[in-house]
């Protein structure tokens, strides 16, 4: 081992993808003073470690717990407090053990149990746990063995229903063996259903057909990068598209039991070939895969199939204008949002308390309008009651559209004051029903405000660290991904960031607040640059969301919302 390397190294995904004849694995069985980790201490220790069915190492130790063995224990293992006199510490046993098990794949029946103890131990030890990859053969066996043929898991009924060579004794080492014994037996009977890698075998069920592990061969030429997945059918149209940090993993999760929903089964079964596009870190990935779901439509996708379908609140373009819900955004319209009703809802709200007409009819710049509409005190329109002419009735659009724009928030303080009134004349019922409407108002305005904010900035260059080390970069233009990459550990970012921002995508904008970006792709966007340890690199200009706009607005939404699952829940 290299002075360099890590005493302890988590196995990667190409270890645990070699078959099961070429997976260490290290049987692992423990002895105890009782069954509670954090009070009852490790009194034996007992290990195999195997390859390919041969045993190529044994670990076997008495521990001095530090205490009297309790005379229950001794009944059940024989193991005596005579016995434990001049054995070793746990602090002496355990960095042996670790280095035995250094790189393996650990196994023991019932491994909650041995697991917890080990993790307490190496605590109190002061040593780090190694990221082991753990199988247990209790879980196993109750999915590769029918309950009519093993009732009970217990290690000695199984040992008697493979019949090993080294019975149970609860002695860690002869415990350890029977184990071993029993994973083979078990591994065994998965074998001829296409079950050969250590992770087919963790994810197996045994509800998953031959034909669906058949096909995992269509995961082995796809990286083990971030990107997009693409599943095509018989006469290649794409059945379904996912995302993933590790591509071949959760594609290869399709054809085992890690995945159990019906519908993904039926697309299995359809699906001739996956197709990818390697990403290079998760925002990227994340915005291609709606991309595609725009362009292909996915019959198994349930969700952002149509990420241009939305709604939205705009003016009228007449004297005296009014509100209306189209699909069809303006420069100054308000959204988007998901269904037709949340936008009625919202426009109801603005009219009611900017005073914008409801009535239909239409009026010339030279008539007045109110005197044929009832206030909306009795039910008629909003800016009815008092005659207005074109001028007077402007203002009113005019403040809805600075309420849009997050300069004026006057009408959400107007409709907090009413909600006051409300409650101080014990109106509650009322007061609520108002106080839900403004929660639902502030935020489509936050919402809507937020989005636009980032379709604002031409250019803007963001980089974020890498768990991995490094940087991954982003430029982003009118709120949409223009170019992505990694600056990798030891590389200088700058460079990296200029050819990006060279190769990155030229918009085309649209008159719409979101200049054309779709508010799934630039909600993924916003959502990435408000992760920690973001930083701006540059932008065309400033990036910031509107200081009267719905964000002031986010902690009294909250307590409103607190105060509405409260009520609900009386």
């Amino acid at each position: 081992m290299s002075p360099q390397s890590p005493p302890y190294a988590q196995l990667s995904f190409d270890e645990l993808d070699t078959p099961l004849r070429d997976t260490t694995f290290v049987v692992v069985d423990l002895e105890t003073t009782g069954s509670a980790p954090g009070e009852d201490a490790i009194t034996e220790i007992g290990a195999v470690k195997i390859r390919g069915g041969e045993v190529i190492g044994e670990l076997s130790t008495l521990v001095d717990p530090g205490r009297s063995m309790p005379p229950y224990i001794v009944e059940l293992t024989g193991i005596t407090s005579a016995m434990l006199i001049g054995a070793p510490r746990i602090e002496r046993v355990l960095p042996s053990f670790l280095e035995f098990a250094r790189g393996s794949v650990l196994v023991a029946h019932n491994a909650p149990f041995d697991i917890g103890f080990l993790k307490s131990a190496t605590a109190r030890c002061e040593l780090p746990w190694p990221p082991f990859q753990v199988l247990c053969t209790v879980k196993l066996a109750r999915r590769v063995l029918g309950r009519d043929e093993a009732p009970s898991v217990k290690l000695s009924a199984l040992a008697a229903l493979f019949d090993v060579s080294t019975k149970p004794t609860h002695r860690a080492l002869d415990d350890a063996r029977a184990t071993v014994e029993v994973l083979h037996g078990l591994i065994e009977r998965v074998g001829n259903l296409g079950v050969h890698s250590y992770p087919e075998l963790v994810d197996y069920l045994p509800n998953v057909s031959a034909a669906q592990r058949g096909k995992r061969g269509l995961a082995a030429h796809l990286p083990r990068t971030p990107g997009v997945y693409l599943f095509r059918g018989p006469s290649d149209e794409v059945l379904y598209v996912g995302t993933a940090v590790n591509l071949q993993r959760r594609v290869r999760g399709y054809f085992t039991g890690s995945e159990t929903r019906a519908r993904m089964k039926e697309m299995v079964a359809l699906a001739t070939r996956v197709d990818h596009v390697e990403c290079a870190h998760a925002l990227e990935a994340s915005v291609r895969e709606l991309r595609l779901l725009g362009a292909h439509a996915p019959p198994y996708n349930r969700r952002s199939k149509f990420p241009r379908r939305a709604w939205w609140i705009t003016r009228t373009a007449e004297p005296f204008p009014r509100l209306a819900i189209s699909r069809s955004a303006t420069s100054d319209a308000l959204g988007p949002f998901g269904t037709r009703a949340d936008a009625a809802e919202v426009a109801a709200t603005i009219a009611d308390i900017c005073r914008i007409r409801t009535c239909t009819k239409r009026i010339r710049d030279d008539q007045p309008h109110g005197p044929d509409c009832p206030d909306s005190a009795v039910g008629g329109c909003p800016a009815g009651g008092t005659p207005q002419s074109a001028a007077e009735y402007r203002r009113a659009p005019d403040t809805a559209h600075a309420l849009f724009r997050g300069t004026d928030d006057a009408p959400l303080h107007g409709l907090r004051a009413r909600i006051e009134e409300l409650a101080a004349a014990e109106l509650f019922e009322s007061a609520a029903r108002l106080r839900d409407r403004t929660t639902a108002l502030a935020l489509a305005l936050r919402r809507a405000q937020r989005l636009a904010s980032l379709a604002a900035v031409d250019e803007l260059v963001a980089a974020r660290p890498s768990p991995s080390g490094g940087w991954e970069l982003a430029v982003i233009r009118a709120g949409r991904l223009a170019s992505a990459g990694m600056a990798e550990r030891g590389v200088p970012p700058m460079p990296v960031v200029e050819a990006l921002t060279l190769a990155a995508e030229t918009v085309i904008e649209e008159p719409s607040p979101l200049r054309g970006a779709t508010a799934g792709e630039a909600g993924l966007i916003a959502g990435w640059l408000e992760t920690p340890g973001v930083r701006i690199v540059r932008a065309s200009h400033g990036y910031a969301e509107p200081a009267r706009g719905g964000g002031g607005w986010l902690q009294w939404c909250a307590v409103a919302r607190g105060a509405a699952a409260a009520a609900g829940t009386a």
